[in-house]
């Protein structure tokens, strides 16, 4: 029996695995500093409101009392009719704006340009105070009565609201409709659908994606913008605080009920636009965003230590 008695040499001997890395964090102090600087101005904050003469007791007293309800109601309700006025108008905006007709393109194109420019509060008084200059309004066999009787609160707040709102909505459904590539359409052409066809089958559908993002956003700012029609003597939620806040002398405690009303209503719209926004996004996103819930139930799981495999 032979015995093998070369010995290995250095090179023979297999190299040593790689020297574990040494992770040193990096410190980033601008960010410790920046959140005291956020804590100390907030904390001033809430010592400057602790330490002013505000009865928080009218907070709770009037936060279910029947006018900030009935201006809450009428609040959603010109929200609603101002948004579909402002939705309708702004898809009939839209396929003007992009008509080969030069005649209701530049009609579209001044439209949008005159609302656009002007503030809302501007409108608002103006379609307020007409009665200066229309005694009354004539329309024939169908309508006639004076201007003061025909031009309420109401109505001025809607068209006020609604026909400016049509001028944006305009824009974001152009937007949409531009972001539908043309073959698509051409393709529907060739297969003999109609033009009206075309656009609400085939290319509406699909400029949906792109439209109902920042629809979501206007509905929201529309909420908030109903609160400039006071100015026009119609009983909103704003308006009606601030005769609560007359009549019992908790001016500024009722203002902050009345936004903090504000922000529980643009809470809940901001929920539905995200699953809204969640619905649409089916047909470009291969994995969907996850719920508010997906996200928790992801927090808690990731909380739990991983068991040690035996």
């Amino acid at each position: 029996m032979t015995v093998d008695t070369e010995k290995k040499g250095p090179e023979d001997t297999p190299p040593a695995g790689p020297e574990a890395i040494k992770a040193v964090p990096v410190r980033h102090y601008g960010r410790y500093l920046s959140a005291l600087v956020a804590l100390a101005a907030l904390g001033a904050i809430v010592f400057a409101f602790a330490q002013g003469d505000i009865n928080w007791d009218a907070i709770p007293e009037y936060f279910f009392d029947d006018r900030i309800l009935s201006g809450m109601r009428e609040t959603l309700l010109l929200t609603v009719l101002s948004m579909l006025i402002g939705v309708v108008g702004g898809i009939l905006l839209a396929v003007m704006r992009l008509s080969r007709n030069p005649v209701t393109s530049s009609i579209a194109w001044f439209y949008i340009w005159f609302f656009r420019g002007t503030p809302v509060l501007v409108q608002l008084f103006v379609w307020f105070n007409l009665g200066f200059v229309f005694e009354y309004i004539n329309l024939g066999p169908v309508y006639k009565d004076e201007w003061s009787d025909f031009m309420t609160p109401f109505l001025t707040a809607l068209l006020g609201l609604g026909l400016n709102e049509a001028a944006y909505m305009a824009e974001i459904c152009r937007a949409g409709l531009l972001s539908v590539d043309e073959g698509q359409t051409e393709a529907a052409h060739a297969l003999g659908m109609s033009h009206s066809k075309t656009l609400r089958r085939v290319v509406l559908p699909q400029a949906m994606r792109v439209i109902v993002p920042p629809t979501g956003n206007e509905v929201i700012n529309m909420l908030k913008t109903t609160s400039l029609v006071a100015a026009v003597q119609y009983y909103e939620l704003l308006r009606n605080a601030q005769d609560i806040g007359q009549s019992s002398g908790a001016t500024v405690e009722v203002l902050f009920l009345a936004a903090t009303w504000y922000l529980i209503m643009t809470s809940i719209l901001s929920v539905g636009q995200y699953y809204l926004e969640r619905h649409y996004a089916r047909g470009s996103s291969r994995q969907l965003p996850p719920t508010p819930w997906q996200k928790v139930k992801a927090n808690m799981l990731s909380l739990r230590r991983p068991e040690v495999a035996r």
